[in-house]
Formats: C-alpha cells, sequence, structure tokens
C-alpha cells in the first residue's frame, strides 16, 4: 500500500506542467498615495506569496483566471482583492487603509479551501492574530463567550470540554472537533490546548459532519498557526503575573533557500503555582508546567506542488491535576482552599506529527494529509480519587509505556476544483481513515486494596465525502454528503471482548442568497453524527452505546456595512439530538455511557464588529441557548439501590443559557507610530447546570478584562488583569458532586518583540 502511494504521487509530479506561466504585477499604496514596502501578498489557495519592493510593487507567476489576493502589512488593515490575470494586463492598484480606520478582512478555510469569512456560508466566528493578542488567549478554553453559544472548561487536567448550541461531550467522545493546521486531534487523549504564534481561530458553530466526519456534531474549532515563507521573521514574548505565572516563547520562521524551502520553530513554557492551597500539608496544590513546540519544513517542489511537513509535542507536568472539592457549600465557602492525601505529579505527553502534500493546478486541486498522534499519559504515584484528607480511594496507572499510550495514524485524500476556475459549479471530494490503539491498564483501590483493569481498544475507520456548489445568479446552491463506516473492539485481558460496527450518513443541503455585495441570507439543513462505542462498568462487563444523531435547521443573515467599518452577523437554529449518550455513575466512580434520550436546543446568535471613529474599536457577541431534554430516561443506582431516572424536561450540561463578550479597545497613534491602546472586557455567562439531574448549577455571573499598553517598532508592553472583580463562580463540575472553581483575579504584564530579516 505505501509503494503504491509512493508511485502514486510521483506520476502526479511526473504529469504535472508548470501551469503558472503568466505574470502578474502590481503596486500598493496607502490611503496618501505613498508606496507601502515590505506588504505581504498572498494568493488564496496556492503556494504562490511575495513581499511588495522599495517601490510597492510586486510581481507573481499565475496561469490566467481570477484569484483572490490577501495582502498585510503593518499599521495597515488586512485586504482580500479579487484580480484577473490575462495576457497583457494592466498592473494591479492596491490601497490599503490604516487598521485604526477599517476592520480586517479575515480569511477562512470553513470549506477546505481558503475564503473571505463574511462569504462563507457557515455560522462562522473567526478570531484573527491581532485579536488573539487584544483578547490574550492562552488556552483554546479562552474562546469562551467570545464565540457566541460557546462554553469551554476543564477541571484542571487541560483537556477541555467544549459546548456549543448545547451540543456537548456527554461522553468522552467530543461533540466539538478540534483541528490545528488541518490535523483533527482525535480524542481528548491527543488534544494540544495550548495557544501560541496563532495566525487564526476557526470556530464553525453547528453540525460539520460532511467535511470534517465523526465528533464535528456541535461545531468545529479550527486553528491555524503562522507558517513559514519568503518572509522570514522572528519574535520573543515574556510574561509574568500573580499567582507564579510565567510563560515564555520564541519563534523563528525562514527561507532556507528562497523560494523552495522553508523553515519555522516556535515553543513555549509556561508554568504557574497555581490557585489553590492543599490544607493536608498547606502546599499550592496545582502547580504546573509545560513545554510546547510547533515545527514546520515547507518545500516548494515547484509553483504547482507542495509539501509540508509539521511536527507539534505538547510535555505537561502538573502536581495536581484535578483540584475538586465534594459540595457546593464547601468550594464557596473556602475558595480554592481543599484536601487531599494522595499527592501526584501528572505526567502528561503529547506527540503530533503530519506531513501534506498540496497540487493546485488547472485543472484539478489535489490535496494528501498524513498524520500520526500519540498520547503518553499517567500518575506518577496514586492519585487522590475521594478528594478529601482520607486515605479511602486512589487511582493507580502507572505500569510502563505500553499502558495508558494512545495512537491514532490518519490519511485523507481531497480533490478540489481549481482554483482559478469561473465555472458556476464549485466541488471538494475526498476520502478519509483512521485507525486507533488505546491500551489502558488502570486500577482504584479501595484501602489500599485492589486490582486494575486492563483493557484493549483497536478502533478503525473510513469515510468518503463529496459537497458543491452551484451559482444561479445571486443563489448558491449547496449540497453535500459524507458515508462514515467505524469498527470497534474493545477487550478486557484473557476475559471477554466485545466488538461492534456501524455507518452513519451525513447530508447538507442549503442555499445562499446574495442581496448585493456585502449581504447575504443563508438557510440550511444538516445532520450531525458522534461516533458511538463500548464502555466498560465496574462489574467488568462490556457494555455498548450507539451512535448520536441530530438534525439541525439554520438560518443566518451576514453584512459588511459602512465601508468596511461595520460588520454584523445573525443566525437563528434549531437542533433536535436523538439517541443522546448518556454518562451513568456506577460503583467505585466507573461512568458508562448509554442511550438515553432525546435532547431539543434552539437559540440565536449575533456578532457585532466595529471601528465606529478613529482608533475606537468593538466586538460584541452574544448567544442565546434554550436545550432542553424531552426524553431522558434511564436505570442507575442510588445509594445500592436500583432506580429508574426520568429527567424529562432538565437542561443541558455546560450549556449557559446566555454567554456574550463586550471588547471595547481605543488605540491612539502619534506621529511617530507610537500606538498607545487600552483595552477593557465584559463577560456574561448565564445560568447553567453540570450534571443530568440538574442539582448542580451556577447561577448567571459577570466577570471584567483590562489591559492596557503602548507598542512601537515591532516591539510591545502591556498590563493585564484577568476576573478583576475576583468573582467566584463554577466553571467546571462532576456529576458525582466535584466542584472545581473558575480562576480568581490575576494580574501580569507582558512583553513581546518581533522583527523582520
Amino acid at each position: 500500500m505505501k509503494t503504491m502511494k509512493i508511485k502514486f504521487l510521483l506520476v502526479l509530479l511526473l504529469v504535472s506542467n508548470m501551469v503558472f506561466a503568466q505574470s502578474i504585477t502590481g503596486i500598493i499604496f496607502s490611503n496618501d498615495q505613498k508606496p507601502v514596502v515590505g506588504a505581504f501578498v498572498r494568493v488564496l489557495n496556492t503556494n504562490q506569496n511575495t513581499l511588495s519592493d522599495s517601490e510597492g510593487k510586486f510581481s507573481l507567476s499565475l496561469s490566467n483566471g481570477k484569484y483572490t489576493l490577501a495582502i498585510s502589512a503593518i499599521g495597515f488593515a488586512e485586504s482580500n482583492q479579487l484580480v484577473t490575470v490575462q495576457d497583457n494586463a494592466e498592473p494591479v492598484r492596491i490601497t490599503l487603509t490604516e487598521s485604526v480606520y477599517q476592520l480586517d478582512d479575515v480569511i477562512v478555510t470553513a470549506e477546505k479551501e481558503e475564503t473571505d469569512v463574511q462569504k462563507v456560508p457557515y455560522s462562522i466566528s473567526a478570531i484573527s492574530s491581532k485579536k488573539v493578542n487584544d483578547y490574550r488567549l492562552w488556552n483554546i478554553k479562552d474562546i469562551t463567550a467570545i464565540v457566541p453559544t460557546l462554553y469551554s472548561a476543564n477541571p484542571g487536567d487541560n483537556r477541555n470540554v467544549t459546548s456549543i448550541r448545547g451540543i456537548t461531550s456527554t461522553s468522552y467522545d467530543p461533540a466539538v472537533a478540534t483541528y490545528v493546521d488541518g490535523v483533527n486531534q482525535f480524542s481528548l487523549d491527543t488534544y494540544i490546548a495550548q495557544l501560541f504564534d496563532v495566525e487564526r481561530i476557526e470556530v464553525l458553530r453547528g453540525p460539520q459532519g460532511t467535511l470534517y466526519g465523526r465528533n464535528a456534531m456541535g461545531g468545529v474549532i479550527n486553528i491555524i498557526t503562522k507558517q513559514p515563507t519568503n518572509h522570514g521573521n522572528a519574535f520573543a514574548e515574556l510574561s509574568a503575573g500573580t499567582h507564579g505565572q510565567q510563560r515564555y516563547a520564541l519563534g523563528v520562521r525562514t527561507p532556507l533557500v528562497k523560494n523552495k524551502l522553508f523553515f519555522s520553530a516556535s515553543g513555549i513554557f509556561d508554568k504557574t503555582d497555581g490557585f489553590y492551597t492543599n490544607t493536608y500539608n498547606d502546599s499550592d496544590f496545582d502547580k504546573r508546567k509545560s513545554l510546547t513546540g510547533n515545527y514546520f519544513m515547507t518545500w516548494m517542489i515547484n509553483p504547482a506542488w507542495s509539501a509540508t511537513w509539521n511536527v507539534k509535542h505538547s510535555n505537561n507536568r502538573n502536581d495536581g491535576s484535578f483540584p475538586l472539592v465534594i459540595s457546593t457549600e464547601e468550594a464557596f465557602n473556602n475558595p480554592f482552599k481543599l484536601e487531599q492525601d494522595a499527592i501526584t505529579e501528572l505526567v502528561d505527553d503529547v506527540f503530533n506529527a503530519s506531513m501534506k502534500i498540496n497540487h493546485s493546478g488547472e485543472r484539478i486541486t489535489f490535496t494528501s494529509l498524513t498524520t500520526y498522534q500519540s498520547n503518553y499519559r499517567y500518575y506518577r504515584d496514586p492519585i487522590d480519587a475521594d478528594f478529601s484528607g482520607f486515605p479511602f480511594m486512589t487511582i493507580v496507572n502507572n505500569y510502563g509505556r505500553d499502558w495508558n499510550n494512545v495512537k491514532v495514524a490518519t490519511q485523507e485524500f481531497k480533490l478540489a476544483s481549481p482554483v482559478a476556475s469561473s465555472s458556476p459549479l464549485k466541488w471538494t471530494a475526498g476520502v478519509y481513515s483512521f485507525a486507533q490503539q488505546a491500551p489502558v491498564k488502570q486500577g482504584y483501590f479501595v484501602m489500599g486494596q485492589g486490582e486494575p483493569d486492563v483493557t484493549e481498544s483497536d478502533n478503525v475507520g473510513a469515510a468518503v465525502y463529496g459537497q458543491i456548489t452551484y451559482t444561479v445568479g445571486k443563489f448558491d446552491v449547496i449540497g453535500g454528503l459524507r458515508y462514515d463506516y467505524e469498527e470497534r473492539e474493545m477487550n478486557i485481558v484473557d476475559t471477554q471482548k466485545k466488538s461492534t460496527s456501524y455507518g452513519a450518513l451525513s447530508p447538507k443541503v442549503g442555499a445562499t442568497f446574495h442581496v448585493n455585495d456585502n449581504s447575504q441570507l443563508y438557510a440550511a439543513y444538516t445532520r450531525g453524527f458522534r461516533t458511538g462505542g463500548i464502555s466498560l462498568s465496574s462489574e467488568d462487563v462490556l457494555f455498548e452505546f450507539n451512535p448520536e444523531y441530530s438534525n439541525n435547521f439554520e438560518l443566518s443573515f451576514k453584512n459588511l456595512l459602512f465601508d468596511h467599518k461595520v460588520t454584523f452577523n445573525a443566525a437563528a437554529f434549531y437542533v433536535i439530538v436523538n439517541d443522546i449518550q448518556v454518562p451513568t455513575l456506577m460503583q467505585e466512580g466507573y461512568t458508562v455511557t448509554r442511550n438515553a434520550g432525546k435532547l431539543t436546543s434552539k437559540g440565536l446568535e449575533f456578532e457585532v464588529n466595529a471601528t465606529p471613529v478613529k482608533g475606537l474599536q468593538i466586538d460584541y457577541n452574544v448567544g442565546l441557548t434554550d436545550a432542553t431534554y424531552n426524553d431522558l430516561k434511564f436505570a442507575g443506582k442510588m445509594e445500592d439501590t436500583d432506580v429508574v431516572f426520568d429527567w424529562d424536561g432538565h437542561r443541558q450540561v455546560f450549556t449557559p443559557n446566555v454567554t456574550s463578550m463586550l471588547a471595547v479597545q481605543y488605540n491612539y497613534v502619534d506621529t511617530e507610530d507610537v500606538r498607545l491602546f487600552v483595552r477593557a472586557e465584559w463577560v456574561t455567562i448565564g445560568k447553567q447546570y453540570f450534571d443530568l439531574g440538574n442539582q448542580i448549577k451556577q447561577s448567571s455571573y459577570h466577570l471584567a478584562n483590562a489591559r492596557i499598553g503602548v507598542a512601537f517598532n515591532g516591539f510591545e508592553a502591556s498590563l493585564w488583569g484577568r476576573n478583576i472583580g475576583d468573582k467566584h463562580y463554577i466553571s467546571y463540575a462532576y456529576d458525582f458532586g466535584g466542584i472545581h472553581l473558575g480562576n480568581p483575579a490575576n494580574y501580569g504584564i507582558t512583553v513581546k518583540k518581533s522583527f523582520s530579516f
């Protein structure tokens, strides 16, 4: 199979010709007609990019056709320009506007190709590199409320549970898929939550099964990091804050052989003394540190072909990964204090590698993406399982690298219509496959007595998908279909084995009406799918659970107003989820996943971005969600008694009824290009529940963040404060009553320097 793949790629290389023979030239000006030097010009969905020279001029080799250029320069709003390449064409004249006057044009890859965010027929939020910096985003969970109807948190172990539109991870498989540089973070095991050196974050709200497949029923978080080009640059960043927070980041991107070979490397080290105190020995409990790296090598084989290799790793160490107390009263009466006798270090090593081969030609676009992911995660010593100072229950899982070491391999081949095509028909098609191994050895010990459970899981799957968009006048008609097939097998070593398989169809139909060049109305139906599986009970019995399916209806309206000064987007959604996967708490802390109900979620989303006057930037996002179980009945245990829980009408977990973020920033730029800025953020999180019985709840609360600083010549220094009102609130809770509070007030300073060469 490997030999055939290599031969296939070689044949494609041999038969491809040098299609980029035509040249397009242009010149970039500012509003006052001065040439813009060093502007970065990139052709979307191709490998072509360049820099403007000392006269603002640039040149690119492209075949005849229509392309979109993305232009960025320091101090100017990013701009997308549609150009037509033809014989004897006049040079293109492009005018950039200062960023204090105009919003950036933002590029996203929602349809697995680069498109202007305002033109995409999806409910999608895009957070640019500039906004990642403005919001001071350090972890994926920090995008809570920045994206309407999105809530994300974790119990302290850095594995986020995320909810969008009331669709959340009640079972171990996520309901919201996370992609980093095109690679699916396959499960919570192989998940990298750190954010640094980010180009942009895209969040697609609603099911994305047609193009993204399994476990994208609630949506997709798509993170794109900065990659190497001919533009050599580097950066350094230092942050320090209260509670021992430290964060150091370095990165460099450079051409090794101009126009041919490019390299980048970036890394971040962060640590904190944590926010909790363990009264058992009067120590900082959740002390943690991590080292994360991201490395790229890109080879421009010729103007039509490129190959990119990427390696990522995240090495986390945590002295107290579950800062929990067993009651809401205890959490609020003694905030950030706990008592645990079994103290250990969590070792969590994640490794991701990928190889991407891309061809952009006159007749077709081809992409191959091969990935490998692994996660080795264990506790050096037994960890506290009763969350008290009494030595009653512990968990042991340190049995060597053969266990608790999850491995995943994936392969995707994608074909799409050519970039420069003028046909009204645009299409994408592909095949995808994966294989996952998850050997688990873990024991629950009561007063030091017990035996570890040993299971081995082998999961494989494949999918075929396609999507078309056909333009008729002002209408775009969209249709898509994906078929996923999976086989899962779990065996309790030397005891029993269980296997299951299933297939799932994920259709999509929709239509977009372009009211004018700056406004569009979109309606769609999509079917969501979350994989089923097998879970283990405390009685060493294997339980099979079926996939979840959802029917989703959506209407959205997008507007770009007042000469690129305001965007206003709104969406309404209605979701019905059948065969919902419900975690059922068994004895000795085991949770078995079963299909037990039906959920209806409906709501509204609004996003407003504006620069009403010079230097003033306002961003307001709000999401309203009503997610209720119409049917929720299942068998369980209460004080060793078999009972039937009937929770019809209960609210969905991890789903605030309101999420909103108001961010206001003022930038003052003097004649020497020194920028002074001040920023304030007001976050609202509505009432939510953390257990299906709706007994653990958090009332609506507000958080305030602030930031002030100065920037000039690639240097920036800022003072920041998070939760400056020191609000105490539950951010995460387990259904057995384990409560984790959100971070208290914390303050710090960040200094960074970037430069080009």
